[in-house]
Protein backbone atom coordinates (compact mmCIF):
# COMPACT_ATOMS: atom_id res chain seq x y z
CA UNK A 1 0.00 0.00 0.00
CA UNK A 2 1.73 3.68 -0.85
CA UNK A 3 1.81 5.61 1.76
CA UNK A 4 -1.14 8.29 1.37
CA UNK A 5 1.39 11.17 2.73
CA UNK A 6 3.52 11.49 0.19
CA UNK A 7 2.66 13.26 -2.58
CA UNK A 8 5.51 12.62 -5.18
CA UNK A 9 8.10 9.64 -5.62
CA UNK A 10 11.40 9.66 -3.97
CA UNK A 11 13.95 11.83 -6.62
CA UNK A 12 17.08 12.12 -4.44
CA UNK A 13 20.07 9.57 -4.24
CA UNK A 14 18.20 9.10 -0.28
CA UNK A 15 14.96 7.85 -1.59
CA UNK A 16 13.34 10.72 0.18
CA UNK A 17 10.57 13.00 -1.33
CA UNK A 18 11.33 16.68 -1.39
CA UNK A 19 8.99 17.04 1.55
CA UNK A 20 10.93 14.89 3.68
CA UNK A 21 14.37 16.26 2.27
CA UNK A 22 12.94 20.05 3.58
CA UNK A 23 11.93 18.15 6.52
CA UNK A 24 15.74 16.48 7.13
CA UNK A 25 17.27 19.95 6.17
CA UNK A 26 15.29 21.95 8.82
CA UNK A 27 16.28 18.95 11.94
CA UNK A 28 19.69 19.21 10.69
CA UNK A 29 19.81 23.16 10.77
CA UNK A 30 17.90 23.23 13.86
CA UNK A 31 20.52 20.70 15.39
CA UNK A 32 23.56 23.34 14.35
CA UNK A 33 21.68 26.51 16.01
CA UNK A 34 21.16 24.78 19.00
CA UNK A 35 24.72 24.08 19.73
CA UNK A 36 25.53 27.87 18.39
CA UNK A 37 22.71 29.10 20.98
CA UNK A 38 23.97 27.99 23.69
CA UNK A 39 27.63 29.32 23.21
CA UNK A 40 25.92 33.16 21.84
CA UNK A 41 24.13 32.75 24.85
CA UNK A 42 26.65 32.39 27.55
CA UNK A 43 29.38 34.39 25.50
CA UNK A 44 26.69 37.24 25.36
CA UNK A 45 25.62 36.77 29.39
CA UNK A 46 29.63 37.13 30.25
CA UNK A 47 29.97 40.36 28.41
CA UNK A 48 26.32 41.93 29.88
CA UNK A 49 28.25 41.78 33.40
CA UNK A 50 31.50 43.24 32.48
CA UNK A 51 30.37 47.00 33.14
CA UNK A 52 29.30 45.71 36.72
CA UNK A 53 32.53 44.59 37.51
CA UNK A 54 34.92 46.71 39.73
CA UNK A 55 37.86 47.03 36.88
CA UNK A 56 35.31 47.70 34.06
CA UNK A 57 36.48 51.89 34.82
CA UNK A 58 39.80 50.68 33.90
CA UNK A 59 39.29 50.44 30.26
CA UNK A 60 40.98 52.73 28.04
CA UNK A 61 38.65 54.31 25.53
CA UNK A 62 39.66 51.85 22.64
CA UNK A 63 38.72 48.69 24.64
CA UNK A 64 35.59 50.25 25.61
CA UNK A 65 34.58 50.16 21.72
CA UNK A 66 35.99 47.18 21.41
CA UNK A 67 33.77 46.23 24.38
CA UNK A 68 30.69 48.02 22.88
CA UNK A 69 30.95 46.37 19.25
CA UNK A 70 30.93 42.63 20.96
CA UNK A 71 27.92 44.01 22.48
CA UNK A 72 26.38 44.84 19.64
CA UNK A 73 27.83 41.76 18.00
CA UNK A 74 27.11 39.40 20.53
CA UNK A 75 22.79 40.75 20.51
CA UNK A 76 23.07 40.59 16.53
CA UNK A 77 24.34 36.87 16.39
CA UNK A 78 21.73 36.36 19.29
CA UNK A 79 18.79 37.26 17.51
CA UNK A 80 19.84 35.63 13.68
CA UNK A 81 20.52 31.95 15.19
CA UNK A 82 17.11 32.34 17.06
CA UNK A 83 15.01 34.11 14.32
CA UNK A 84 14.36 30.44 12.07
CA UNK A 85 13.02 29.11 15.21
CA UNK A 86 10.85 32.46 15.90
CA UNK A 87 9.85 32.09 12.04
CA UNK A 88 8.99 28.96 12.52
CA UNK A 89 6.57 29.47 15.24
CA UNK A 90 5.15 32.24 13.14
CA UNK A 91 4.70 30.28 9.62
CA UNK A 92 3.54 26.89 11.50
CA UNK A 93 1.45 24.49 9.63
CA UNK A 94 1.35 27.30 6.43
CA UNK A 95 3.04 24.82 4.33
CA UNK A 96 6.08 27.58 4.27
CA UNK A 97 8.80 24.79 4.69
CA UNK A 98 11.01 25.45 1.68
CA UNK A 99 11.02 29.07 2.54
CA UNK A 100 11.83 28.33 6.20
CA UNK A 101 14.39 26.30 5.12
CA UNK A 102 15.94 28.46 2.46
CA UNK A 103 15.55 31.68 5.33
CA UNK A 104 16.77 29.74 7.69
CA UNK A 105 20.25 28.71 5.86
CA UNK A 106 21.06 32.56 5.61
CA UNK A 107 19.84 33.37 8.89
CA UNK A 108 22.58 30.71 10.27
CA UNK A 109 25.39 31.55 8.04
CA UNK A 110 25.21 35.25 8.96
CA UNK A 111 24.13 34.37 12.86
CA UNK A 112 27.78 32.49 12.80
CA UNK A 113 29.43 35.20 10.87
CA UNK A 114 28.18 37.57 14.24
CA UNK A 115 29.85 35.11 16.19
CA UNK A 116 32.78 34.57 14.79
CA UNK A 117 33.15 38.77 14.86
CA UNK A 118 31.84 38.52 18.54
CA UNK A 119 34.57 35.74 19.60
CA UNK A 120 37.20 37.75 17.79
CA UNK A 121 36.10 41.28 19.53
CA UNK A 122 36.05 39.56 23.38
CA UNK A 123 39.34 37.78 22.66
CA UNK A 124 40.83 41.33 21.33
CA UNK A 125 39.14 42.66 24.57
CA UNK A 126 40.68 40.30 26.78
CA UNK A 127 44.47 40.31 25.72
CA UNK A 128 44.21 44.00 25.17
CA UNK A 129 43.34 43.97 28.70
CA UNK A 130 45.64 41.95 30.25
CA UNK A 131 48.51 42.23 27.87
CA UNK A 132 47.94 45.67 26.42
CA UNK A 133 46.43 47.01 23.52
CA UNK A 134 48.88 46.22 21.25
CA UNK A 135 48.72 42.52 21.84
CA UNK A 136 45.01 42.02 22.32
CA UNK A 137 44.70 43.47 18.27
CA UNK A 138 47.65 40.66 17.18
CA UNK A 139 45.24 38.08 19.47
CA UNK A 140 42.19 38.92 18.06
CA UNK A 141 43.94 39.15 14.45
CA UNK A 142 44.81 35.51 15.00
CA UNK A 143 41.86 34.39 16.49
CA UNK A 144 39.99 36.02 12.83
CA UNK A 145 42.74 34.14 10.75
CA UNK A 146 41.89 31.06 12.70
CA UNK A 147 38.12 31.73 11.94
CA UNK A 148 38.76 32.06 8.55
CA UNK A 149 40.58 28.97 8.24
CA UNK A 150 38.24 26.54 9.99
CA UNK A 151 35.09 28.25 9.14
CA UNK A 152 35.68 29.31 5.18
CA UNK A 153 39.30 27.38 4.10
CA UNK A 154 38.67 24.16 5.29
CA UNK A 155 35.19 23.60 3.81
CA UNK A 156 36.05 25.17 1.00
CA UNK A 157 38.79 22.77 0.31
CA UNK A 158 36.49 20.11 1.35
CA UNK A 159 33.91 20.63 -0.99
CA UNK A 160 36.46 21.27 -3.64
CA UNK A 161 37.89 18.07 -3.19
CA UNK A 162 34.55 16.16 -2.91
CA UNK A 163 33.57 17.34 -6.78
CA UNK A 164 37.04 16.72 -7.72
CA UNK A 165 36.27 13.07 -6.49
CA UNK A 166 32.97 12.86 -8.51
CA UNK A 167 34.22 13.55 -11.99
CA UNK A 168 37.09 10.57 -11.45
Amino acid sequence: MVEQHRKTEPTSERGETPAERLDRNWIELLQELRVTQTGIQILSGFLMTLPFQSRFGELEPTLVAVFLAAVASGTLATALIIAPAAAHRLLFRRHAKDQLVASGDLLAKAGLASLAATVVLVVTLIFGFVAGLPNGLLAGGVCLVGFALLWLVVPAVLARSRRTAEYR
